[in-house]
């Protein structure tokens, strides 16, 4: 695979030309030391727990998104150990920022041979956007400007009869009150955007540390669980909850159809307790 521009499209061929495979990952927030965890989880160890059971879970996935807070720290040190682990799992990998991440270090170090900083992927019957919400110095996120042209340019331009829109921040509540108030805002724009182009089937993100599988008028909205620790849903203030890491898997039918589930690495032995 090519590396592209940070804006530029990758064409890829899908090993099956009625389903696409792809895996999600999100909210990996590796640290600079190997050592250090966050909030008691050590998270390279649950990423690395996760990799392992993406790579050992025998689906052939055409790709992996990587959807931001990939780092805790944003040090040159965390993105070099991800370029390099999601480097050796042999499969086409593509990354969006979150709050947590710096973009011009990932810019810089999230290349290898299966590593593209681009941010448009046509592949099959399906074009797979991937945006930046983030907001420098800020915890909540918006599309800039440049970022809602973006949108709008690549599904006014796309060849394919389907659409999957990738974000870090929600685009629908999560419905836990203190995390909702450092989302998308306004999500009311980019739910415009969406609805008013029939090929969009999918909106995807991370930043909720949860889950969250909706189908609004014909739009699957969804959320994952993050690779390390996850939010108690439904909580007022912050809290964890002690559900295991975990990652999401996609099939992109070629009519159109999404099926998803989420898969949790439930032997893995580092979860901290959850509190309330």
């Amino acid at each position: 695979m090519q590396p592209g521009t940070e804006t530029g499209r990758v064409v890829l061929q899908p090993g099956n030309d009625s389903i696409l495979r792809l895996a999600q990952v999100t909210d990996c927030h590796i640290l600079a030391n190997a050592d250090d965890c966050l909030r008691g989880m050590n998270t390279r160890s649950s990423f690395e727990a996760v990799c392992h059971a993406i790579d050992s879970s025998r689906k052939e996935f055409d790709l992996l998104l990587a959807t931001g807070d990939l780092s805790q720290d944003g040090s040159a040190t965390s993105y070099q150990y991800l370029a390099d682990r999601l480097d050796s799992m042999r499969l086409p990998v593509f990354w969006l920022p979150g709050n947590h991440d710096d973009p011009g270090l990932m810019q810089e170090l999230l290349r290898g041979e299966m590593i593209s900083p681009a941010k448009q992927i046509e592949i099959g019957n399906w074009l797979i956007i991937l945006l930046d919400s983030t907001i420098p110095g800020e915890t909540g996120g918006r599309l800039a400007p440049g970022q809602i042209d973006f949108l709008e340019t690549s599904l006014a331009a796309q060849r394919q009869p389907h659409a999957l829109v990738c974000l870090h921040h929600q685009a629908l509540p999560a419905g836990s009150e203190w995390i909702d108030q450092l989302g998308l805002q306004p999500a009311q724009q980019l739910a415009d955007i969406v609805k008013s182009r029939s090929s969009v089937r999918a909106v995807l993100w991370g930043h909720v540390h949860q889950q969250l599988d909706q189908c609004i008028d014909g739009i699957h909205w969804m959320s994952t669980p993050s690779t390390c620790i996850q939010f108690k849903p439904g909580s007022k203030t912050f809290a964890l909850d002690a559900l295991a890491p975990g990652y999401r898997e996609l099939e992109l039918h070629a009519d159109g159809r999404v099926v998803s589930r989420v898969q949790r690495i439930e032997n893995f032995s580092g979860n901290p307790p959850a509190t309330v």
